[in-house]
């Protein structure tokens, strides 16, 4: 395939990486941790937090070692210890992914190129959007897909959490002690979050349930002031007042990038084998962006940890 041009690209990391790491996130920074283990070199590009999306999280309680730890800390652990391991963490946005038969190369946002041996791509997935009136226009306004980044901005108020897994769950139980009150609206009859976190939710006397039903409208003038549900057995409607919308209806990969390149599934999600190789020699693909089961802090950094431990012993 045609690869960049590497003539006259700017200062910043060096040209050459034994591994390129795309994404800082638990996933890529124990991929990075495993090429120096190896005694290979590695860069780390991450747009956002070191850490990734778990330093979003307000508590972390299943990973191994720690019964609780703030997600931010962890976030800050795990790239201490890439660190540690020799790995270049460089904050910097990837804008295009290509290969020869030699080299992986990746695109910077400042137009620098740089090229390495493999790639593994670890960029995770975003939240998914209702797509319904008034999500867009209210975003920052009393829409939120974080608890842990935006709940304190709505202590003492009404609030609605859209969605009823893990993460809705959770991030209800942690905005309980803050808020006034919490709707919790599920589409179906019954949560499907684990039963410690129902458990844990329902403690709080200032949360209920509606289900059966979907948001249809988030309404307001010039910041949330109501959300419109409709029952999707009965087609009834309701207006529930809440000056604040917290959405967790799941999550779209960020496998842009690598779409057209590699082969993906229906929804976007990266198909790998259980080295977390893709049909394309060198690339890699792990954590939350790939085909998998379980999507977990535990998860992602093994498919890390597998992912350059095969890359060693086939490349190097």
């Amino acid at each position: 395939m045609v690869h960049f041009d590497l003539g006259n690209i700017s200062s910043g990391p060096k040209d050459y990486y034994d591994i390129l790491i795309v994404g800082g996130g638990p996933a890529g920074l124990t991929a990075a941790i495993y090429a120096g283990r190896a005694g290979l070199t590695a860069a780390v590009f991450e747009k956002a937090l070191e850490g990734g999306a778990v330093t979003q999280t307000h508590i972390v309680e299943n990973w191994p070692g720690f019964t609780r730890i703030e997600g931010s800390e962890l976030g800050e652990k795990f790239a201490e210890h890439a660190r540690s391991f020799g790995a270049e963490l460089v904050t910097a946005e990837v804008t295009k992914i290509t290969y020869d038969n030699e080299y992986k190369y990746v695109r910077l946002d400042n137009g620098k190129v740089v090229k390495g041996k493999v790639l593994v791509y670890a960029t995770g997935a975003v939240p998914r959007q209702l797509n319904v009136p008034g999500e867009k226009e209210f975003r920052g306004k009393g829409v939120t897909y974080c608890a842990a980044c935006d709940g304190y901005l709505f202590s003492g108020k009404d609030v609605v959490v859209v969605g009823g897994g893990d993460s809705a769950c959770d991030e209800a139980h942690f905005l309980a002690k803050m808020v006034k009150s919490i709707t919790i609206v599920q589409n179906l009859p019954y949560l499907t979050a684990a039963k410690v976190l129902q458990d844990r939710l329902f403690s709080n006397k200032n949360v209920k349930v509606v289900y059966n039903s979907l948001v249809k409208e988030i309404r307001g003038k010039d910041k949330v002031e109501e959300v419109v549900v409709v029952n999707n057995e009965t087609g009834e409607e309701t207006v529930i007042k809440a000056e604040g919308v917290f959405i967790y209806v799941g999550l779209v990969p960020k496998s842009d990038l690598l779409k057209d390149i590699v082969e993906v599934d229906k929804f976007g999600y990266i198909k790998t084998n259980e080295n977390m190789e893709t049909n394309i020699p060198g690339i890699y693909a792990i954590g939350d962006v790939r085909v998998k089961n379980l999507r977990q802090i535990v998860t992602a950094a093994a498919d890390g940890a597998i992912a350059v431990e095969h890359a060693a012993k086939k490349y190097f």
